[in-house]
């Protein structure tokens, strides 16, 4: 018996989980366990804002929101556990490597801020004179940038961590090995089988990623999540040269450069590229021609949570109120909003009107096609 169960161990999960407890409701989280496609894992690490609502406005909102809360919330982590999630928000750029992706980036960031109305969008676009004071080695390529002052990044894993330790430090249960296989759903009773015993809430949150698409409908929810493979490099560490993010390259706490982002329709295929790689590290290599000079030390591929807008899914079940569904593919960037915004709204028993654009009910028909599900697979890595 709890007062909440929620489904799903990662950082959307965990998030929510410590919010909820951190609210007085006694929460158990059940985790798959690492047979699980954890997104967490392979995280990126950015906790950004630039690149994130164009064309949807309260999605540019909810980021911002979450991004000026993440302070806090690594304070109150830092405090209750003693980890430090390595949050650094100097601003972030986003390199243009041509006239063309100048201008186009240029044209993106007015919109973003006319968007934005009397909410307030601050950017700048940076010439490369700007550019050369900022950072140092950029290669001959780089025409200019457009920054933002919300932008930063942190360390996925110890963040994932410290959520963990601040829930089951306030009371919170975490349980493992605890896949769902099956549901019973009434109004404010919800009955979740799983391989390590049987669970009973009057409040119920699905948090398992691409998980959501098969559970969702158990509980009166929608969840069209879809698949989306992104690949990462790391090199071995360099002394500190990147005082910002990028959108593709960040440097760590620790001294390594990641270096990322891409967007594959592969679908449950967790196996790596090396053409995408190349082309990950050639684009690299051109904004730094430095970074040719260093070693990759580790390279990995993950899953991507993804709607069919690529806007993040929060729903609360009109069948079966006490359900809700929250998905999306910025775990850590939203990690705040999720602890500090919507599991109180969860807690209090409705979300708010400001999430109403975040409905399942946006999409026709409320559900698509999905990709068949293979048996869940760990996180692939390769040293190369």
């Amino acid at each position: 018996m709890a007062e909440a169960i929620v489904v799903g161990g990662g950082l959307v999960g965990a998030a929510i989980a410590y919010g909820l407890q951190r609210e007085g409701l006694a929460t158990a989280l059940l985790d798959e366990g690492d047979v699980a496609l954890r997104a967490s894992r392979g995280n990126f690490g950015l906790v950004w804002v630039q690149s994130k609502g164009l064309g949807a406005p309260q999605y540019q909102r909810w980021t911002r929101a979450s991004a000026e809360g993440w302070p806090a919330l690594a304070e109150e982590l830092a405090a209750a556990t003693g980890l430090d999630c390595g949050l650094r928000q100097p601003g972030g750029l986003h390199l243009c490597l041509s006239d063309a992706e100048m201008q186009e980036r240029a044209d993106r960031m007015a919109r973003m801020r006319a968007e934005a109305g009397n909410h307030g969008y601050e950017y700048r676009m940076l010439d490369r004179r700007e550019l050369e004071q900022m950072l140092p080695g950029l290669g001959p390529e780089v025409v200019g940038a457009s920054f933002t002052p919300y932008d930063g990044h942190a360390n996925p894993l110890t963040l994932l961590h410290a959520l963990h330790s601040a829930f089951t430090g306030l009371g919170g249960r975490y349980v493992p090995h605890a896949e769902v296989t099956g549901a019973r759903a009434a109004p404010h009773d919800f009955r979740l089988e799983t391989p390590v015993g049987v669970f009973r809430a009057g409040v119920v949150v699905l948090a398992a990623g691409l998980g959501n698409a098969k559970l969702a409908p158990l509980f009166g929810l929608s969840a069209p999540v879809r698949p989306q493979r992104g690949q990462i490099l790391v090199t071995e560490r360099a002394r500190e040269v990147l005082s910002l993010p990028t959108t593709t390259i960040r440097q760590t706490a620790e001294g390594t450069l990641m270096i990322g982002d891409s967007h594959e329709e592969a679908g449950f295929d967790l196996s790596q590229k090396t053409s995408v790689m190349a082309s990950i590290a050639d684009r690299a290599v051109r904004c730094f021609p430095w970074i040719a000079g260093l070693n990759i030390v580790r390279a990995w591929s993950a899953l991507r949570v993804m709607a069919p807008d690529g806007l993040p899914v929060y729903d609360a079940s009109e069948r079966f109120p006490g359900a809700f569904t929250a998905n999306c593919h910025s775990g850590v960037t939203l990690a705040a909003a999720h602890a500090r915004l919507l599991a109180p709204m969860i807690a209090r028993g409705a979300l708010d009107a400001a999430l109403d654009a975040f409905s399942a009910r946006r999409f026709a028909g409320g559900d698509v096609a999905m990709p068949a599900t293979p048996r869940p697979l760990a996180l692939r890595r390769a040293s190369v």
